[in-house]
């Protein structure tokens, strides 16, 4: 009778490690400044409608499976989007090396020379100038105005999103995007 309460113990333990195993980091509990409007998503996989890349093949999100990534959805007519790219690269620059990317996909009518110049005005080079013109990835991610950036777990599903602009170089974000890299 011992063994089998000792059994049925370390199994209830053991099945209750690996759900908080499968739920990942708590990101909410990292939230702060501009992160508090990071809203905390229910895990649905990420769309897999294709974008153009920067190189003028397509790629999808799924491609980024076993990474952490940060898919920011933007316009060159965008003000708070001028605003926050810049810290969407430091952001990229902080965590160079290590299982994330920042997506940035310039969703709307958006030519590549246009989308050159923008970041050429704000000063970002090392993030990719991906072309979402029908906005079809846009709209399958439920993307409802700009910029929006939607935070993706290694696994392709959705963690977060935050709709507006964001200091993504403060230590919360950090800190958020360290724990998913972590988890």
């Amino acid at each position: 009778m011992r063994k089998l309460k000792s059994a049925l113990l370390y199994t209830a333990l053991a099945l209750v490690a690996n759900a908080a195993m499968a739920e990942g980091p708590d990101i909410a509990a990292l939230r702060s400044g501009d992160m508090d409007k990071l809203t905390i998503s229910d895990g649905m996989t990420a769309s897999d409608v294709p974008f153009q890349t920067e190189t003028g093949g397509t790629a999808t999100l799924t491609d980024y499976r076993g990474q952490v990534i940060a898919v920011n959805f933007w316009a060159t007519w965008c003000v708070p989007c001028r605003e926050e790219m810049p810290s969407l690269a430091a952001l990229q620059d902080s965590f160079a090396g290590q299982n994330f990317q920042v997506v940035t996909i310039a969703t709307g009518r958006n030519s590549p020379q246009a989308v050159q110049k923008f970041f050429d005005e704000v000063g970002v080079t090392t993030l990719p100038q991906h072309l979402d013109n029908g906005m079809g990835l846009a709209r399958s991610m439920g993307v409802l105005g700009l910029p929006a950036t939607i935070l993706i777990d290694k696994n392709g599903n959705e963690v977060g999103r935050l709709l507006g602009g964001a200091d993504w170089n403060s230590d919360s974000a950090r800190a958020i995007v360290q724990a998913l890299i972590d988890g």
